[in-house]
Formats: C-alpha cells, structure tokens, sequence
C-alpha cells in the first residue's frame, strides 16, 4: 500500500564527507502532521539524575495517534543515557489541542551500570 507523503528537503551543512538531507514531511496520506516538544529530568538514581529535551516524530494531525521519540540525556557524572519510545494516545484540551503522556526507563550506562526512569507529558 502506498501512502502519500509530501515535505521539503533541507540540505545540512555538516562537514560529514557523506552527503546529507534533513527530511520535513508537512503531510501524511492528505492530512498536514504535527509534532510536540517534550523534556524533564529523569529520576535520581545512583547519586544523580539528567535532564533531556526533544522532539517527537511527526505524526497525522485530526485523527487517532501516537508519537514515536528518541533523545540523549544530559551528560552527569560522565555519561550520558539514551530515551525512547512511544507515546500514549492524544489527550484533548479544551481548545482543541492535544498531548500526549510518555514514560520508561534510560539505557544501561554509567561506570556503575543502572538506569533512570522518566515521564511526563508533551507540550501542545
């Protein structure tokens, strides 16, 4: 089955010796796609915590959805953890927006091994 998909290219500018592209799909199958902001600091394990930032991947706007995310946490007593998921289902505001909630668990990582647990919900 074939989906239509539209976007734009952005060529980056690294200085990577392989060429690159950054892909901004701005529609899936008809319908324009949105993505969320999200961050927060995961819990306190092992004499620390980290804090990370990101973005979703974009998903369809108007219907039934999730969102797939990746990020890296901060760096904090020489390591850092990597995040990812999927979100749960929209949750409605009263304007018309809409959220997301997410959660897991870190990557094993740190000179003693352990992980971070982590939450909370996207930005609008």
């Amino acid at each position: 089955m074939d989906i239509p998909v539209s976007g734009f290219m952005y060529a980056s500018d690294d200085s990577d010796p392989m060429h690159s592209h950054r892909l901004y799909i701005t529609s899936w199958d008809g319908r324009p796609v949105h993505a969320h902001g999200f961050s927060g600091i995961t819990s306190f394990d092992d004499g620390h915590s980290h804090q990370y930032a990101g973005q979703t991947e974009p998903a369809p706007t108007g219907v039934p959805h999730t969102h797939r995310y990746f990020t890296f946490t901060s760096v904090d007593d020489r390591h850092r953890h990597q995040i990812q998921g999927v979100t749960g289902p929209a949750i409605p505001y009263g304007n018309g927006g809409h959220y997301h909630e997410f959660n897991g668990f870190t990557t094993v990582e740190g000179s003693r091994p352990h992980r971070h647990h982590y939450g909370g919900s996207t930005g609008l």
